[in-house]
């Protein structure tokens, strides 16, 4: 374990963070403690390697701050949550968290999902296909400027999100399972909570794509299969 790994916590609940503080820690972690949204944008620097937000603090709340820190950096984002909505999750991951944690939850969840986030790969270094540009049908898939255009317009997806899609657009016809777009995108074990994460992104993908109708233009699902571009 390396003792020089700094994570942020940012939780408005002493209680929270002190249990937290004490879990990275006994692990080997440095910890830097966040009483707020606000405290956490600006104690945010290079030298911290991970960000853990509570999402329900006051002043700025932990999408905000998810937002304006990931204007900066892209380092790996996990949110806290008391909920476990799928609208809560959607806003987590559009604002460029990279995973949540729902509340109440034990040392050793909390600590699988830090090292995951941890080893999880830079996009740049991903490896998800060979050629320079994809093209499915009116949408290029630029993996040089790590961008989706159509009609010269940027479509804004995420980090997963364009992970996901250039897997998919890479691999045409393929058909992925949920596990395996979890694994080859996140880079880390499959849990019972990944499929619905797999889930929420697709939605999101396919909202930004306008892919929404009953016949999808692009992205395909076979219902409990899996899914797949044609």
């Amino acid at each position: 374990m390396e003792e020089s790994i700094k994570i942020m916590v940012a939780d408005d609940a002493k209680d929270i963070r002190d249990v937290v503080r004490i879990m990275l820690e006994s692990a080997g972690y440095e910890v830097v403690l966040a009483l707020n949204g606000r405290e956490a944008i600006e104690k945010f620097d290079d030298s911290i390697k991970l960000v853990i937000l509570d999402v329900m603090m006051p002043h700025v709340n932990g999408i905000n701050a998810c937002a304006t820190i990931r204007e900066k950096a892209d380092v790996p984002i996990l949110f806290l949550t008391a909920k476990s909505a799928e609208s809560d999750m959607v806003e987590g991951f559009e604002a460029g968290g990279d995973d949540y944690l729902t509340k109440p939850f034990s040392s050793t969840e909390l600590l699988l999902r830090v090292k995951a986030l941890l080893k999880r790969p830079h996009m740049k270094n991903s490896g998800v296909g060979n050629d320079s540009k994809v093209i499915i049908q009116d949408i290029v898939l630029d993996k040089e400027l790590q961008q989706v255009v159509r009609d010269g317009e940027t479509i804004p997806l995420t980090e997963i999100e364009y992970k996901i899609l250039c897997l998919l657009a890479s691999n045409r016809n393929h058909l992925f399972t949920a596990k395996e777009i979890y694994e080859s995108v996140w880079n880390e074990e499959f849990m019972s909570t990944s499929t619905n994460t797999v889930m929420v992104h697709i939605r999101n993908i396919r909202k930004k794509l306008g892919d929404t109708g009953p016949s999808p233009k692009y992205l395909h699902n076979s219902w409990g299969r899996g899914y797949r571009i044609v």
